[in-house]
């Protein structure tokens, strides 16, 4: 059975692959579609990029040891009835050695120009499954309402003592892809 996370609660993964999809239910009455994106940033104990190949994203898919890998850009919001808007696909056998966290953000595309936040997206979650029979593990959903923040780390991958967790973070910052860029560059 699935648990559900709290801000701020870990479990531990357990699992080699491991799925991460990210859904949300946007406001319709902003008179523009919302177009939410899904990153993972790959750092090392020093909370930095070893190289920028490691930010995984909608304009690179995939991780350079082969380790994350990202899904299908979903540009309008409207594919969540029932499931994922965004996947990401983590194997933590194949993740380099320098990495040591893997943090999953979302971020609203064009958020100043369709003056657009998070305050008008509903129904939130991270969660994380079992890629290889899609049983879910944990899920967290955000609760906050995030009125000016355009930006959010959902949740984090770490490896501690050689074993994998989970951490349930949901912090929302006023900003974009470019934020989280210089945070972890």
């Amino acid at each position: 059975m699935a648990i559900n996370l709290q801000k701020g609660q870990r479990i531990g993964v357990g699992l080699r692959k491991v799925g991460i999809g990210l859904g949300w239910d946007p406001n319709d009455s902003t008179g523009f579609d919302f177009d939410l994106d899904a990153a993972a940033f790959m750092v090392g104990e020093d909370r930095k990029l070893p190289m920028d190949e490691f930010f995984v994203f909608y304009n690179n898919k995939l991780s350079p040891d082969g380790a994350v890998a990202a899904g299908e850009d979903d540009r309008t919001g409207s594919s969540s009835s029932g499931g994922d808007d965004e996947t990401i696909t983590v194997n933590l056998d194949k993740v380099d050695p320098r990495v040591n966290e893997i943090i999953i953000t979302v971020t609203i595309h064009e958020a100043d120009v369709r003056r657009q936040n998070f305050g008008q997206v509903h129904n939130s979650y991270i969660r994380i499954f079992n890629e290889e029979n899609g049983e879910e593990l944990a899920k967290y959903e955000l609760e906050e309402d995030f009125s000016v923040e355009t930006a959010v780390e959902f949740g984090r991958l770490y490896r501690r003592n050689g074993e994998w967790k989970f951490e349930a973070i949901g912090n929302g910052y006023k900003g974009g892809l470019q934020f989280f860029l210089d945070k972890y560059n």
